[in-house]
């Protein structure tokens, strides 16, 4: 007997979000006993307004076209997370999931999505639903997971973040180059609340340290002093300096703004570190002549689809693809994950692990591939990263001028319950 899949992401969206996605709905294909895949608008927001895309019935061309299609538009993501006291929303949810004859429920995201997946899971058990909830590995910050690698070796989303900054730190050294007589030095900001995997990223734009850069973790404990004095050092010995620093490294108060998951939304906030760090500078004084000036790159770091690696694409792909196939065979209660095998020759392998362990999982950047003086990462990191952010950039589709994109068509199943507010929602 056919039973339906939804399909919900969560969090902020990556480059490769929809080759998950397409993976998910190329795969469901594959199965008898799989019927029509909805894509819930707006994530798990979308399941409690039962909102639900029929993307069964979209265009061949427009599945496709998901391979090249950037963030979430497609289906939508939130920032909505079902906490353990909101029981009409854990309610509601089972309640759509029977009107709809739903089977199987995927739910692509990152740490706390993966522990929504798991409630949604146990709750459906207690209430004698057949339904296998199985997690789609995402996020920019490489941070699902845990820090020995064994659960997962990095989550889709990040390669392609990594190979941004790639490009950006190779265009803002030439910038910084032909500029340094009025402009020696040079601040750039990069995403990572909590760890350091992002601004890590630089690194690769200049594997064979030539270049005169600085990077600072949000786990390089150095006081604001300490790198002034390091800015310093390197203007003595190269004349000038380009600073990648996390958004999330401590240079006190910020006005920080908090998301409903409580992480801090650091592009919302007073006043951004790499402002705060270009001020100190221009007050304390520099070496040289000119003065310091900074650039704060925003959602870009993880919309930019024309700097995606296209093995992030590929891998992304196939873990929507497993993730079906978890749910399609039984095996709910698992994340799909990507491990590498132990070789100098890049390969990897798609399996699972169980999604209680994952849920709310925090990896930490290995403290070993922190210099010792914290402002840089070690050749250990430059091994790890390397291989998956790829050699080529992506090939998009153009028509005058202008990429093509997805675009769904608006097929809504029909609604089958009274109309609901998510318990967050109301006033």
């Amino acid at each position: 007997m056919k039973k339906n899949v939804i399909i919900a992401q969560s969090g902020g969206p990556t480059c490769v979000i929809n080759s998950s996605l397409r993976g998910v709905i190329d795969a469901a294909s594959e199965f008898d006993n799989v019927g029509t895949v909805y894509g819930a608008a707006h994530g798990v927001e979308g399941v409690l307004k039962e909102e639900l895309l029929n993307l069964s019935e979209q265009p061949e061309e427009e599945i496709a076209l998901l391979r090249y299609t950037p963030v979430a538009g497609s289906i939508g993501t939130c920032r909505y997370k079902l906490k353990s006291h909101q029981k009409e929303d854990f309610e509601r949810v089972i309640e759509v999931l029977k009107a709809h004859d739903v089977g199987y429920f995927l739910y692509n995201g990152g740490n706390d999505s993966m522990d929504t997946a798991n409630k949604i899971a146990q709750l459906a058990k207690q209430r004698g639903l057949d339904l296998q909830a199985v997690g789609v590995p995402k996020t920019i910050d490489n941070d699902v997971g845990d820090s020995e690698f064994n659960l997962i070796d990095h989550t889709p989303g990040y390669a392609s973040t990594a190979k941004y900054w790639i490009h950006t730190v190779q265009y803002a050294n030439e910038e910084n180059k032909g500029s340094s007589p009025a402009d020696p030095v040079l601040v750039l900001q990069a995403m990572g609340r909590k760890i350091g995997f992002i601004p890590a990223a630089a690194r690769l734009a200049d594997p064979k340290r030539e270049m005169p850069i600085l990077i600072y973790l949000a786990e390089s404990k150095i006081p604001l002093e300490l790198l002034g004095d390091q800015v310093v050092e390197m203007l003595k010995q190269a004349g000038r300096c380009v600073v990648v620093v996390s958004e999330g490294f401590d240079v006190g108060e910020v006005g920080a703004v908090k998301d409903s998951f409580g992480h801090t939304s650091f592009s919302a906030s007073q006043i951004t570190v790499a402002q705060i760090i270009v001020n100190y500078l221009n007050k304390r004084g520099l070496p040289t002549k000119g003065a310091a000036r900074g650039n704060v790159p925003g959602t870009d770091q993880r919309h930019s689809i024309g700097y995606a690696s296209t093995i992030d694409i590929d891998e992304a792909y196939r873990l929507g693809q497993k993730a079906m196939e978890l749910a399609a065979t039984g095996q709910g209660g698992y994340m799909s994950t990507i491990l590498r095998e132990k070789s100098f020759i890049y390969n990897v392998k798609y399996d699972k692990v169980p999604l209680e362990q994952v849920a709310n999982s925090e990896r930490t950047f290995p403290s070993n591939w922190i210099t010792k003086n914290g402002t840089d990462v070690s050749d250990d990191f430059i091994k790890y990263a390397k291989p998956f952010v790829g050699e080529d950039n992506l090939t998009l589709p153009m028509i005058n001028g202008r990429q093509r994109i997805t675009q769904f068509k608006k097929l809504f199943a029909e609604k089958k319950l009274p109309a609901y507010v998510p318990e967050a929602d109301r006033k």
